[in-house]
């Protein structure tokens, strides 16, 4: 099975987001492949999804809330609809100018689906204009404009033609201070070379996969795939060794002789369980900042070889 790549189109308001997807969908009517887009606005009518508007691109729209808080079971079906009836190579989704990187990728990560995305990263695009000026700014919006900076892939700083030389080596110097692992390029109205964005390493790990390389980026994923139940004791002994820069972990999951799973959430070192009434996938997604997942990995193999072990005895 061909997994479905997923872009992260991130930045704040009037950053230049919209006109990035115009151009990456014209490069794919050129490349052929089958494309959605997913485009989430704050209000109740959606003005930029005018641009996706193609009978070859399949387009959901998600308003009335942010993708990454209210809105989150909408967009987990619609994903999951897409997947069934379009079946997409690729999804672009447009988020609001106010959502947080984290919380977006922990919004799309749900474990029914997880193992077949291939995150190819966040694209974050920044007003040069805005940044120079972001002082101006409320606490709270100059956070978030760091924090969409920080946990990017891939930057592109627009507006560069109303910046000087000297403001435009000073934007690039902070930004690149604040996260030198991302490729960042000056430009204006988003103009850059889409190949160029293609080659956005992978930072979705699957248990089958973990040994091939990757870029050491900021913020990367893991789906950890059970096979069988394990100790809920051991589990929580697992938990409490976990590293403060694993933001969010979700998933199902089975535990003792419990014949259904658990949906399991955890996020800033709190655990949280509620028992299911079906039978759902064993996925377990973490999503983290530098971390060796495989050493979560065989943790987690322990786990289960040592229940089966444990069982088979009895």
């Amino acid at each position: 099975m061909v997994n479905t790549e997923v872009y992260i189109l991130s930045g704040f308001l009037g950053s230049g987001k919209t006109t990035l997807l115009k151009r990456l969908l014209e490069n794919e009517r050129l490349l052929g492949r089958k494309t959605a887009v997913m485009m989430n606005e704050l209000g109740k009518v959606s003005i930029d999804s005018d641009v996706a508007r193609d009978e070859e691109v399949s387009l959901k729209e998600l308003l009335g809330g942010c993708i990454c808080c209210s809105i989150q079971d909408k967009l987990e079906a619609q994903l999951q609809g897409l997947l069934l009836n379009e079946k997409p190579e690729v999804i672009y989704i447009e988020t609001t100018g106010a959502a947080h990187p984290v919380e977006v990728l922990d919004a799309i990560l749900s474990p029914n689906f997880a193992d077949q995305f291939t995150i190819k990263g966040i694209v974050t695009t920044v007003d040069g204009l805005r940044w120079r000026d972001r002082k101006a700014l409320s606490p709270q919006l100059q956070q978030l404009l760091l924090e969409q900076v920080r946990h990017a892939d891939f930057i592109l700083i627009n507006k560069m033609d109303e910046l000087s030389a000297s403001e435009q080596s000073k934007v690039i110097f902070e930004i690149q201070g604040i996260n030198a692992m991302a490729r960042c390029l000056l430009t204006n109205y988003s103009q850059i070379s889409i190949d160029e964005l293609r080659k956005l390493t992978l930072t979705f790990l699957k248990q089958s996969n973990s040994n091939s390389t990757q870029k050491a980026l900021n913020l990367t994923t893991f789906v950890y795939q059970f096979q069988g139940p394990i100790s809920h004791s051991e589990f929580e002994d697992f938990l409490k060794g976990l590293s403060e820069k694993i933001y969010r972990v979700k998933g199902y999951i089975k535990f003792d002789d419990s014949s259904k799973p658990y949906l399991f959430q955890y996020s800033y070192g709190m655990p949280f369980y509620m028992k299911e009434e079906m039978n759902l996938p064993l996925n377990l997604v973490f999503i983290g900042e530098s971390i060796t997942w495989s050493e979560i990995e065989g943790k987690l193999k322990k786990l289960e070889l040592e229940f089966k072990k444990q069982r088979d005895h009895e």
